[in-house]
């Protein structure tokens, strides 16, 4: 599930690679809370946010 998350971040969001590896060093036990920790350091808007628990519920 990781490595599709990942992949819709950078792939569709166009989130760039270091923020994510920024964001996964962050919170290495707990991946899962990924899109909440790209978000409180102002690494996503609100609006990819959204897209990303969307895409995460039916994905």
């Amino acid at each position: 599930m990781q490595f599709k998350l990942i992949n819709f971040l950078t792939e569709e969001l166009k989130v760039p690679d270091s923020y994510v590896n920024l964001a996964l060093r962050q919170i290495p036990e707990t991946p899962e809370q990924l899109p909440m920790m790209l978000w409180q350091y102002g690494l996503i808007s609100l609006k990819q946010l959204e897209l990303l628990w969307d895409w995460q519920q039916v994905a």
